[in-house]
Parts: C-alpha cells; sequence; structure tokens
C-alpha cells in the first residue's frame, strides 16, 4: 500500500508540494505566534527579575516599570530627592540606586545612576573598572564603544533632534558583562553628573517654576527638542559622591533592593502615597501579559480560521482530485482490492501530505520566531529565548488528530461510485 501511495504522490509531485505548502504557512503563523508570546514574557520576566522593587513619583506604575526597567523612553515626574534619601539610609533596604534619564549617545540612552547599581546588575566587569569620577562612564556589554572612547551626551535623541551637551565629554572606564537586560545597551554615568549638567544642584527649597522645569527637562525621559535647557557645569575631573542627603536634585526612579521579602512588601506600601509610588516590576508584567494573552488569542483565532480555510480548500482539492482518479479507483475495487485498502490508499496520502505540512510548518514557524526575537533583542538588549513546551505537544496532536479525521472525508468519497459505474466515467 505505502508503494503505491508514494508512487502516485511522485506523479502528482507539484499538487503535492502546493498543497503541502499551503498547510506549512498556515500551522507556521500559530506557531509563531505561540512561541514568540511565550519568549516575549520569559525574557521580560528574566529582565524584571534583578529589579526588586521601584519606587518613583505618583503615575503610572507601567510606565514606571517600562522607564526604568525597560529603559523605555517617556516623560516620568520627579521625586523629591529626600525620598532617595530616606530610602539610602533605610535599615531594611540594602540597595537603593538612582536613576536619571534623558541625555543619549550614539543611539544608546545614558543613564544617570551609581556604581553599586552597576556592581549590582554586573558583579564583574569583563573590561576596565567602574567610574571614580563624575567624566567617566560604563557601558553595556552591548555598547559599541571601547574602553576610552569619549562619549558627547545629546540631550533626547538624533531622532527628535536633541541638542549636544557642551559641558562635557564622558570617558568610558569599564563594561558590564552581558545581563540579558535592556541595560546591555545603555551608558551608565554618575547621577551627580547628570544632576550638574542640567543645572540641577541641591537646594534646601525649589520654587515652583524651577520644579517644573526639571519635570521637563534633564532627568525625565521627554525629548524636549525645541526648547531651551538649563545647563550647568560639570567638572569632570572630580571625585565621586554617592552620598546622598535630603538636598539631593530630584530623580524619576530608585531602584531598591530590599534585605528581605517582608521588608519589600512594608516598603511597597509605604511608599505608596500621595507623592510616592512603589511596584514590584513582576507584577506589572503579570497585567502586561494578561493583555498580551489576549492579544495571543486573537492572533491563534485568526490563525485558526486560516488554517480552516486552507483545509476547506485542499479536501474540495482533494475529493475533485479522487473524482478524477475514479476510473483507476474502480478498476481497483474490480480487480478485487478491499475497501480497507482503497480507503488506507486515499487518506494515507492525505495523511502524509497533512504531516509534511505541519512538520514544515513547525519548522518555519520556529526560524520565524527565532528571526523576530534576534531583531528585537538587538533593538531592546533583552534575550528573548524561544523554546517549545509541554503544551506544544498537545497542540501538534491536536494539528494530527484533525488531520486524520479530515483525510476520511476524500477517503469514503472515493467509495460512492460502485466499480461498474466508476469504470464507465
Amino acid at each position: 500500500m505505502m508503494t503505491f501511495i508514494l508512487a502516485d504522490l511522485r506523479r502528482f509531485w507539484s499538487g503535492a508540494l502546493a498543497v503541502v505548502v499551503l498547510i506549512a504557512l498556515s500551522i507556521a503563523l500559530s506557531v509563531t505566534v505561540t512561541l514568540q508570546e511565550r519568549a516575549v514574557r520569559l525574557g521580560s520576566a528574566r529582565a524584571a527579575e534583578k529589579f526588586d522593587l521601584l519606587i518613583g513619583a505618583a503615575g503610572s506604575e507601567i510606565q514606571l516599570a517600562l522607564s526604568a526597567v525597560f529603559l523605555q523612553p517617556a516623560p516620568l515626574p520627579l521625586m523629591e530627592g529626600a525620598v532617595l534619601a530616606r530610602l539610602a539610609g533605610d535599615p531594611r533596604v540594602e540597595l537603593a540606586a538612582p536613576v536619571g534619564f534623558g541625555d543619549s549617545a550614539y543611539g544608546f540612552p545614558i543613564v544617570g545612576t551609581t556604581t553599586k547599581l552597576i556592581s549590582a546588575l554586573s558583579p564583574s566587569l569583563t573590561q576596565g573598572v567602574l567610574f571614580a569620577r563624575l567624566g567617566e562612564a560604563v557601558v553595556g556589554s552591548d555598547v559599541s564603544l571601547p574602553v576610552g572612547a569619549a562619549i558627547k551626551p545629546m540631550h533626547g535623541t538624533a531622532e527628535t533632534g536633541g541638542e549636544t551637551h557642551t559641558a562635557i565629554a564622558y570617558k568610558v572606564t569599564g563594561r558590564m558583562g552581558p545581563t540579558g537586560t535592556a541595560w546591555d545597551r545603555a551608558i551608565l554615568v554618575p547621577i551627580r553628573a547628570v544632576w550638574q549638567l542640567h543645572g540641577m544642584h541641591a537646594q534646601e527649597h525649589h520654587d515652583h517654576e524651577h520644579d517644573e522645569a526639571e519635570q521637563h527637562g534633564a532627568v525625565s525621559q521627554e525629548q524636549g527638542h525645541g526648547h531651551d535647557h538649563a545647563h550647568g557645569h560639570v567638572d569632570a575631573d572630580a571625585p565621586l559622591d554617592e552620598h546622598f542627603d535630603a538636598r539631593a536634585p530630584g530623580v524619576p526612579a530608585v531602584l531598591v533592593k530590599p534585605k528581605t521579602i517582608a521588608d519589600a512588601y512594608r516598603l511597597r506600601q509605604e511608599y505608596r502615597t500621595g507623592a510616592t509610588l512603589g511596584v514590584f516590576p513582576g507584577e506589572v508584567l503579570t497585567r502586561l501579559y494578561a493583555t498580551l494573552g489576549d492579544a495571543r488569542s486573537l492572533l491563534l483565532a485568526i490563525a485558526l480560521g486560516t488554517q480552516g480555510i486552507v483545509i476547506a480548500a485542499i479536501v474540495l482539492v482533494t475529493v475533485m482530485h479522487v473524482g478524477a482518479r475514479r476510473r483507476q479507483i474502480g478498476a481497483l475495487r474490480a480487480l478485487g482490492a478491499p475497501v480497507r485498502s482503497i480507503v488506507g490508499i486515499v487518506w494515507g496520502e492525505l495523511f502524509i501530505l497533512f504531516t509534511a505540512g505541519i512538520a514544515l510548518g513547525i519548522a518555519l514557524g520556529y526560524v520565524a520566531a527565532l528571526a523576530i526575537s534576534a531583531r528585537l533583542a538587538a533593538s531592546t538588549a533583552v534575550r528573548l529565548p524561544v523554546c517549545f513546551a509541554l503544551d506544544d505537544v498537545w497542540l501538534i496532536g491536536g494539528f494530527l488528530a484533525v488531520a486524520a479525521l479530515i483525510s476520511i472525508v476524500p477517503a469514503f468519497s472515493a467509495l460512492r461510485a460502485s466499480p461498474a459505474a466508476a469504470l464507465r466515467a
């Protein structure tokens, strides 16, 4: 029987190939959606693992997480520097690192922070040393700048027409190891250099106008091209000072590593006030996953609908093909071929085509997901692992079961006419 099936497929190889390609393309869409959604969930979750707690000014939890963890450009309101001072001196806090955004260089975001955060992200550098002066910088593993390179910061980005700062040129002193996060594409500099570069000095009091200028200027991610910004003087050779008191300038976010889980929950509750916001990045991502899950369900529904149309077309073509071979089937029946053999031949041909299409579709879907993840990783530095899971076995098994059932339709259509009628056709 198999010899007959293979000979028949070779005879009609062009039509068989077309059927396999159609099935493969429809299956590939489902596989790509499934693998890519899983890759985004796993990759973003692993990236957020390094950040236990975020403290920021009252506003959007999602935007705070996206900006502080994934370094997505967005205007963030500033907290008072006293919040940073309290967190830095809190006995329940192992690490409280301020982050300041807004500048970029060569397409990479410049983030003002501390050496403690760099050590937390990358316990050892792959090149050089941590910055020790205000005019020094450490780059992420994916930043294409060598140690010793000079970096001229730009307010905003080149795409938004940002202006280049002339008060300082950072010198790269070290390179972090890969972290699998967006920080692999970041340029890290002392937070005090960012403050001074934008005219934000420690003061007892800030008037309303100065607060507004801060919120729309230096350390938020608002790309304010076309506006005037305060520029300060930076002593590039000044030694590093990472002690923060209540007079420190405002910051958009503080990355906090509590000493215990209980401390994390207490701190989050304490800083969920009208002026500040405490969030666990993992919880924020869970809400985003729910949205992704809805989008995945919609895309899978579209993919399944496409597969239904493709399958219906293939069954129709197969039934017509079987009809065109009625004389051949009639001859086999007249020669005494058992009904089960006739059904097996017709069913086997179509099931083999479905199986080949499903296998090719899985391969195409996997390759497509790898390509999409690689492209996203190149732009975000977040590693997106493409992998199959146990649930996929049930999905593939479902595809094969449907293929087996559908293949029966043309098989029994071949028996509608008697052998004598089929030979007269």
